[in-house]
């Protein structure tokens, strides 16, 4: 059966899941004697990754592990299925979340310093507690100890990353002659410009309006795919 089947079984895994499964949480559900070697493993994953490549759901790797997912050109007919809006971010969230993750780890007077705005607790708070894309990762070694935020592998995986190295480059999204007028960054960090920060911005505000028309209850995205394979 784990020889003929184990690609059925492992798509039915990882469409019941409801969230990433590593290579390890894979192996796990076999007893010793069945379970299938990592190189198998890996290999079925390939595999199921090329058989996706015509259907409309696709499996991908994101920080967290492997995940079944609908393609990005099937949102807007998905997103129709649920009547309740997703919650829509203001500027500033994504400013701010934009700084967070291309200059990690920072302080929140870092991000003020380059905005030029204070940044309120309702942001910190949202981005936070609420969708726990940024976390404390330790304490700035200067007066008052303030706190350094860095990216979450929620955050990775909400975004489809991999890991960090897979953010574009800002060179990458800009392609442009004139950068224009730098904003000084506190510390010894390189400058960032105003350009860049809107440019940064604007990338993650797209990424999340496609992507958060994904978010609905697990179990009602694997009926309605299992339906659609019928």
């Amino acid at each position: 059966m784990l020889e003929d089947n184990f690609k059925n079984l492992l798509e039915a895994v990882l469409l019941a899941a409801g969230a990433p499964l590593t290579e390890d949480q894979i192996l796990n559900l076999f007893v010793e004697e069945e379970r299938p070697t990592r190189e198998i493993l890996r290999a079925a994953l390939k595999e199921l990754m090329a058989d996706a490549e015509n259907r409309g759901v696709e499996l991908v790797q994101v920080a967290s592990g492997y995940r079944f997912q609908v393609k990005q050109q099937w949102v807007p007919w998905i997103s129709r299925l649920w009547e309740q809006k997703p919650q829509r971010y203001s500027r500033a969230v994504f400013e701010t979340l934009a700084l967070i993750a291309y200059r990690q780890p920072i302080t929140r007077g870092e991000i003020e310093d380059i905005r030029g705005v204070a940044v309120s607790t309702h942001i910190i708070k949202t981005l936070q507690e609420d969708r726990e894309w940024i976390r404390v990762v330790g304490h700035k070694e200067v007066p008052g100890r303030p706190a350094l935020y860095a990216t979450t592998k929620g955050f990775l995986d909400y975004f489809g990353l991999k890991n960090l190295q897979e953010l574009p480059s800002l060179p990458e999204i800009l392609n442009l002659e004139n950068i224009g007028e730098s904003v000084n960054q506190v510390g010894e960090q390189p400058q960032i410009s105003s350009t860049e920060l809107v440019a940064a911005e604007e990338l993650m505000e797209t990424v999340q309006a496609e992507e958060m028309q994904l978010e609905a209850d697990a179990d009602t995205i694997v009926i309605e795919m299992s339906d659609a394979d019928s």
